[in-house]
């Protein structure tokens, strides 16, 4: 009985994180998921980047000053490197990162408000097309560790500047 009730707690706990961002002030939704050009075809990966862009625009999302609301809708997503086919099933399939037009972008809307006024807001697509040169401030095991930092980069550009000025 006791861990049927760990299961239901764990399954219920799974849904809340995948419903929205789990910051304060910050909203990510991904906008049919299914067109974008380059995701994993497991779905367990995919649910994988998706929740792991989640946390890390909730991170970026927790700097902005109390008030204000970040809303992102992530239209396309093209992960750094390519998928290239490894062994048959179970095994999966490898992505290999070449630097050459490999590189990461994300196509998004999103508005930064405050009190119902906004800010600052548009539709972007972010790349780096020098994903793989200089100094990348993630460790070599960091999961999405260039489309981190290629979004820290936009968020500091685009966002803090906002911050700043409101």
């Amino acid at each position: 009985m006791k861990s049927t009730a760990v299961v239901t707690v764990s399954f219920a706990v799974s849904l809340v994180l995948l419903a929205g961002g789990a910051g304060a002030g910050v909203t990510v939704t991904f906008t049919a998921p299914e067109k974008y050009v380059d995701m994993p075809y497991n779905l367990h990966d995919k649910k994988t980047v998706m929740e792991g862009l989640r946390k890390h625009f909730d991170k970026l999302g927790a700097t902005l000053p109390a008030g204000q609301d970040l809303k992102v809708e992530i239209l396309d997503i093209d992960l750094a490197g390519r998928i290239e086919p490894a062994a048959p099933p179970p095994y999966d399939d490898v992505r290999i990162l070449r630097g050459r037009a490999d590189w990461p972008a994300i196509t998004l809307r999103y508005s930064l408000e405050s009190q119902g006024k906004v800010l600052k807001g548009g539709e972007e697509r972010i790349a780096d097309m020098t994903y793989l040169e200089g100094y990348n401030h993630y460790n070599s095991g960091e999961y999405l560790r260039y489309e981190k930092q290629m979004l820290d980069r936009w968020f500091r550009k685009t966002l803090v500047a906002t911050k700043a000025e409101s």
